[in-house]
């Protein structure tokens, strides 16, 4: 990808948010033509199980208090869709937080307005499946969402745009890969292909701003690597401020939904492979220095990853063999 700037070339001491956005103001137009092309409209409604719904208490005679046998999806797929669930409902903060960044006008501002709109979808199909099959306590999941949102949400990168960028490449592929394991492991085909089509939307998101990191790093290498070096570090899911993460991911983490392997094989791998970000050269001392940390931090959580896998397996071993005895 060549891009045409005023600023190319220009020392990453220069670089500001201001100039950086409206240097990538054209790969954000290019990369929104291409993704309203691939981009498929659908019905959230057309994925819910309408026919297994019925009244709940409260206004009506025959409302039927929820049950946990109700329910066709496992104990893990009813955490791991009320994590990502709450996750989802926090769209007007995440709204708030990129428009914030990346402004409401020009090719920036139509990306941040579709992507909230296609992001919409995914908590109105949740939530209409979760109370239609009856998967989830209704009443505990409004309570959480009361709480979860309340509190409010703040990026950890919310300082910087270029970091924005570096994150959202991540955090969306996280959180595709999230909802594919969440679905294999619900237990119910109708999950599984409501959560698929998410995933979809999700992926499309990841290629997004993947190519617009990518054209970061031909416009400020040694600055765009010094923020993914940042973002990867000090990584956490939007999610983690809501009520009970802590225990809901060491469950899903227990459960392979999504844990330190996952995360490494599976998320950070792919886009640092895809834009070669460890063969890069004609970096700076901070760009070299960034490049370096990064590859000694990549090999640390591999490390533990490793000895998170020893663990996982012994704990199968020992499952199966009570099992078995």
């Amino acid at each position: 990808m060549t891009i045409t700037s005023p600023h190319l070339g220009s020392p990453s001491s220069e670089w500001t948010d201001a100039r950086l956005l409206y240097a990538l103001e054209e790969v954000v137009e290019t990369e929104l033509n291409r993704h309203l092309k691939v981009a498929k409209d659908w019905m959230p409604h057309e994925y819910v199980p309408w026919s297994d719904a019925r009244n709940f208490p409260g206004i009506f005679e025959d409302g039927e208090a929820w049950g946990k046998e109700q329910s066709k999806v496992t104990e893990l797929g009813r955490i791991a869709l009320v994590v990502n669930l709450l996750t989802e409902d926090n769209l007007p903060s995440y709204h708030h937080e990129i428009a914030s960044l990346f402004g409401r006008d020009g090719a920036w501002g139509t990306w941040v307005h579709r992507w909230t709109a296609e992001e919409g979808r995914h908590g109105i199909v949740m939530r209409d499946y979760l109370l239609a099959s009856r998967a989830v306590d209704p009443d505990k999941l409004e309570e959480f969402r009361m709480q979860h949102m309340a509190e409010g949400f703040e990026s950890d990168n919310r300082h910087s745009m270029l970091h924005s960028v570096a994150y959202v490449a991540f955090q969306e592929l996280a959180t595709r890969v999230s909802h594919r394991n969440t679905g294999h492991q619900s237990g119910d085909p109708v999950c599984d292909r409501m959560l698929a089509r998410i995933a979809t939307d999700e992926n499309l998101h990841m290629v997004f701003y993947r190519n617009l990191l990518k054209a970061a790093f031909e416009l400020a290498p040694d600055l765009t690597m010094q923020a993914v070096r940042d973002v990867i570090v000090n990584f956490r899911m939007p999610g983690h401020g809501m009520p009970g993460f802590e225990r809901a991911a060491a469950q899903m983490a227990i459960g392979e939904v999504y844990n330190m392997r996952i995360h490494h094989d599976d998320v950070l791998q792919p886009v640092l492979r895809h834009l070669k970000v460890m063969d890069m050269g004609d970096l700076g001392p901070e760009g070299l220095q960034a490049q370096e940390e990064l590859g000694m931090f990549m090999g640390g959580l591999d490390s533990e990853a490793s000895k998170f896998d020893v663990k996982l397996a012994a704990r199968k071993a020992r499952m199966a063999a009570r099992a078995a005895g």
